[in-house]
């Protein structure tokens, strides 16, 4: 069973790789202008139509997937990153590390708190950032 989830991961990864660049687009647009041109050639008919809308129903469907599959292992990896980051920060509220396990009242709360706390003092932030003054010591809230 491993072996079958690390085959369609690299297959996943490929996919998004290959589709990402601008070789991808470009092949797919002009596909799209051949399939156009060749509209008079098949006096625009209910077959000719049909290809490219079972071609395009059929690649959407399949990359749908295949990019979930991608951004889903991503945002774990950047999760991951972030957690590091707020685990190692000396002031940093570890309710934090969570986040993604809350529920949608308590992420408005965090919300709305660190709004106040961007409202309180943006003087101060400002002045800080233009000085290259530090902010004073305040304890940490764990």
């Amino acid at each position: 069973m491993a072996d079958r989830k690390l085959w369609f991961v690299h297959f996943a990864q490929w996919v998004s790789h290959v589709t990402g660049r601008p070789i991808a687009f470009l092949l797919a647009f002009a596909t799209i202008v051949v399939w156009g041109l060749t509209g008079p050639l098949f006096g625009y008919s209910d077959t000719w139509q049909l290809v490219i809308n079972t071609a395009t129903t059929i690649i959407t469907f399949l990359m749908v997937f295949v990019i979930q599959n991608t951004q889903n292992r991503d945002t774990a990896a950047m999760h991951i990153k972030i957690d590091e980051l707020i685990r190692v920060t000396q002031k940093a509220r570890n309710v934090l590390l969570n986040l993604e396990e809350l529920d949608d009242g308590e992420l408005e709360t965090l919300h709305r708190d660190f709004q106040k706390l961007a409202k309180e003092r943006p003087h101060l932030r400002l002045k800080r950032a233009e000085s290259g003054e530090t902010p004073p010591e305040r304890s940490p809230k764990r």
